[in-house]
């Protein structure tokens, strides 16, 4: 089989239509991978959350950081996802307090909550009233 010869009319060869269509080919293929490369960019971030075992040691004062903390973790795009709560002890030793899991976009919010100006005024009243471990954790990315 001759892949190079001239059509009937002899004015293009055969040759040169494979060029248009290769080039066509990579054109498309090129247009695949480059929007392809703009989806991936929109991915979103995993998002961020908060996490933190309380235990209680001074009501009184708590009182005070609980009434500012909700609207300063609004402020920052965080939503409570747990707040104090039953907890079940499936294994090992129930905590001695409570569970609070605070939701953000992304880590990265999550941190910028904690390190806040806002949040770091009232911090330490949480501090002087509770035994806290607090974390940060980030979850499974959003389809």
């Amino acid at each position: 089989m001759e892949f190079v010869r001239k059509n009937t009319r002899g004015d293009k060869s055969v040759k040169t239509k494979y060029k248009v269509a290769l080039a066509l080919l990579a054109g498309v293929s090129i247009g695949i991978v480059g929007a392809r490369a703009i989806d991936a960019q929109q991915v979103k971030a995993p998002p961020g959350y908060v996490v933190a075992e309380v235990e209680v040691t001074d009501p009184i004062t708590l009182q005070k950081y609980a009434a500012q903390v909700p609207q300063i973790v609004a402020s920052h795009g965080g939503q409570y996802v747990v707040r104090g709560a039953v907890v079940q002890a499936l294994e090992g030793e129930p905590p001695k307090g409570y569970f609070v899991v605070i939701g953000f976009d992304s880590v990265k919010k999550a941190r910028e909550w904690y390190d806040s100006p806002e949040y770091s005024a009232i911090r330490s009243i949480r501090q002087g009233a509770t035994k806290s471990r607090i974390f940060i954790v980030e979850g499974e990315p959003q389809q």
